[in-house]
């Protein structure tokens, strides 16, 4: 492993759960001596990527994130497009309503809005979700290229509950009924007593760029809830898709297979 590899991995030991970690513990997490780490953090920190408190002097992630985040958002501005959407459907259902975003053969959890219940799916910004195994990655494998979902396919995948599919065949029939759907499904595939479905939206070019979602508890989800749930966030992230493209939805998914 590179020495920019092992310090970006530092970046991914940080969560909403722990937001700051110390000196010790990152080097334990990582697998690292605390030399190694401290060298590693001092290169991030000059960078802007991390910065210590100074009374506790724990790390935490730095401004400098933020600005190269501004930057790609001035780009491809997914997240400022998406927010009103995602808080309408948020509201229309009254279940939990997350957006990821994919880059580098992975889908990650960029913006989320949890309803007032207390019997919700808790699903926290910054998380990597399972292309195999969730309602997002299905949809995202949808509209992928082909090369992606024959890399996401290809090695052994994780069995998380006793319903994750596993067998890259029936995957693929997942997939392709998502495809033909518009939405995809997944029950209990990721996390017990959990129902979700989702959309993928798409670039300019016709092939997915992220997913929206709706997670809910399987005692809340019957099965005309969940093909409601499905046509709204279908209908949510076409209107996504259009607004970024400047194009129709249909005309993009013919650009993806022409």
């Amino acid at each position: 492993m590179s020495t920019v590899d092992k310090a970006m991995s530092l970046l991914d030991l940080f969560s909403i759960d722990m937001p700051e970690l110390g000196l010790s513990e990152i080097a334990r997490l990582a697998g690292y001596d605390k030399a190694t780490a401290r060298r590693l953090l001092l290169s991030l920190s000059r960078h802007g990527f991390v910065e210590q408190d100074a009374e506790t002097r724990q790390y935490r992630l730095g401004a400098g994130l933020t600005r190269l985040a501004r930057i790609r958002e001035a780009r491809l501005p997914l997240l400022q497009t998406a927010l009103p959407f995602l808080r309408e459907l948020a509201a229309t259902t009254s279940e939990t309503v997350h957006l990821a975003e994919a880059g580098n053969a992975s889908l990650l959890t960029v913006l989320v809005e949890h309803p007032a219940r207390a019997n919700r799916v808790n699903v926290n910004v910054g998380e990597y979700l399972p292309l195999h195994s969730t309602a997002s990655g299905l949809a995202y494998l949808a509209h992928a290229r082909p090369e992606a979902v024959k890399a996401a396919l290809g090695s052994p995948l994780t069995a998380f509950t006793a319903h994750t599919v596993t067998e890259p065949a029936a995957i693929l029939r997942d997939v392709e009924a998502a495809r033909a759907r518009g939405y995809s499904v997944m029950d209990q595939g990721f996390e017990d007593g959990v129902f979700s479905v989702a959309a993928a939206i798409l670039g300019s070019g016709g092939h997915a760029i992220g997913t929206l979602a709706v997670a809910a508890p399987v005692v809340r989800t019957s099965k005309a809830l969940a093909a409601e749930r499905g046509q709204a966030v279908a209908a949510a992230a076409r209107q996504i898709s259009e607004r970024l493209s400047g194009e129709g939805f249909t005309a993009l998914r013919n650009r993806a297979t022409a």
